[in-house]
């Protein structure tokens, strides 16, 4: 989970895996997504590729990427104790502003 923290982290491999959601897309393609030199988009790709969020196929001289969407839901899974706790948070600010507007409502 580390891994994939760690490349969620970076806002060009955001933009990377924000492509690949509409589908398989090229090295160059998503190069072409990001105002950076190759090497560079060539590093966010093995990190995306290193943490199991990225898979990648040969089809000729082209690299084709594709979005591997299973560390992102064990990523979720995770958030899930904490958006619970939230929400039981939201509930209670949810209570107290409408017990507030009662309260208005009796006394004005």
């Amino acid at each position: 989970m580390e891994a994939v923290l760690h490349a969620l982290a970076d806002e060009s491999r955001r933009t990377v895996l924000d492509a690949l959601v509409a589908g398989e897309a090229t090295a160059g393609e998503l190069a072409a997504l990001l105002p950076i030199a190759r090497p560079g988009v060539s590093r966010h790709l093995r990190v995306l590729r290193e943490a199991g969020l990225v898979e990648v196929r040969q089809r000729a001289q082209q690299r084709i990427y594709s979005l591997r969407p299973q560390p992102l839901a064990e990523i979720d899974e995770w958030l899930g104790r904490y958006r619970a706790l939230w929400q039981q948070r939201m509930d209670a600010l949810h209570a107290e502003v409408a017990r507030g507007r009662h309260e208005r409502r009796s006394t004005g």
